[in-house]
């Protein structure tokens, strides 16, 4: 009861603390220069400048540590705010592009694409990186996107399931860009190619899935 409690004003903590802050970015750069397992919360505290009690008590052990890195990321690939209600194809289309758009730009931020990398550097010794990044970090995205999808049908705009239709949205917006980014053979497209990008995906996936005919009414 007692450590659900500390978790629970941990996980109530904000941003805005400066503590927090430094002990979360120091971290983070420990995290992508040593590796998560190379990494001691000895090691943070001492770059945070901070005793190891306050980083408990401010963040939590290692694990929650992580989690609180890739949920400050996590939380900007929700949907945009003031997104439009799909009521027809070309709002939907809108609404794609918008919510493309933002993922490919908060995503191909080298930060972001440096967790990705720590996660797959870490496989094998530390998988925990990777549950943690699929679970706070995809898991939004592939909610909000399941979500355009869902409103979408229920608007009948389109026809499948919110799941499938979502995956292969975000199959069309990436194509082999993430590959080339965390190999290091491409770089970070600019902002104009990226929005760009989403719209080419958005008109690709109407073209997939059109409209459903809607059944004549018997006599």
């Amino acid at each position: 009861m007692v450590a659900a409690s500390a978790a629970k004003r941990r996980g109530e903590a904000t941003d805005e603390n400066p503590v927090r802050e430094r002990i979360l970015a120091a971290a983070f750069k420990a995290f992508t220069e040593n590796g998560y397992a190379g990494t001691s919360t000895l090691e943070i505290a001492t770059r945070a400048r901070v005793s190891k009690r306050e980083l408990y008590s401010l963040v939590g052990n290692k694990q929650e540590m992580l989690a609180a890195c890739i949920g400050a990321r996590a939380r900007r690939l929700q949907m945009p705010p003031g997104l439009p209600e799909p009521h027809d194809r070309e709002t939907l289309s809108h609404a794609l592009e918008a919510f493309g758009t933002r993922l490919l730009r908060e995503v191909s931020d080298p930060t972001v694409i440096a967790v990705f990398r720590l996660a797959i550097a870490e496989a094998v010794r530390a998988p925990e990186v990777a549950r943690i990044l699929d679970a706070v970090g995809g898991e939004t995205s592939r909610g909000a996107l399941r979500d355009i999808m869902a409103r979408a049908i229920a608007a009948g705009l389109v026809d499948g399931r919110p799941a499938e239709m979502a995956e292969r949205f975000s199959g069309l917006l990436w194509g082999n860009l993430m590959i080339g980014l965390l190999l290091r053979i491409a770089d970070r497209p600019s902002p104009a190619a990226l929005a760009q990008r989403a719209r080419d995906a958005a008109a690709l996936f109407l073209r997939l899935h059109p409209q459903p005919q809607k059944e004549a009414p018997q006599a």
